[in-house]
């Protein structure tokens, strides 16, 4: 009876209520990716809070950090989002001195997006509070399930 309770008292609207019945719910994959993914949203933002970064927001510095130079298209494309969406997306972290924008010497319609070294610092520390974000979901598994698990969910969105 306390698992049950403290699954009520964990519940958010996105949630079923614990104990309803789920009926052809129960079978469908988006379902339950969808209620995992918000299960990790949740943490994700809570673990970041401090650092006012979304999830979007450290992808961008993340790729940023291993691409320099590179455009808000290619982020763009590479995250699946628009080009305006990805635009705002880089003002904001420009605005926060995070990132920082230099017009292409090879062509001059391209600016080229590089870390500042304040954006380096936030991006370093974000990535040591999602590493415990990250093994609060992952220590429920086997290394080997994590794999899986990884490798299953790679199928559903590559082509």
């Amino acid at each position: 009876m306390a698992k049950r309770a403290s699954i009520a008292a964990a519940q958010t609207d996105d949630e079923p209520e614990a104990g309803l019945d789920l009926g052809g719910l129960d079978g469908i994959l988006g379902f339950h990716l969808r209620m995992a993914s918000a299960a990790i949203y949740r943490d994700f933002a809570a673990t970041l809070a401090d650092l006012a970064l979304t999830q979007k927001q450290l992808a961008v510095l993340e790729l940023i950090e291993r691409n320099p130079g590179v455009s808000q298209v290619d982020l763009a494309n590479a995250l699946g989002t628009d080009r305006a969406t990805m635009m705002a997306l880089v003002d904001r972290l420009d605005l926060r001195g995070l990132i920082e924008r230099r017009t292409s010497s090879a062509d001059k319609r391209r600016q080229e997006l590089r870390l500042t070294t304040s954006g380096e610092a936030v991006r370093r520390e974000a990535f040591g509070l999602v590493d415990r974000h990250e093994q609060r979901f992952l220590s429920r598994f086997t290394p080997a399930e994590r794999r899986t698990l990884v490798e299953a969910l790679k199928r559903i969105y590559r082509d």
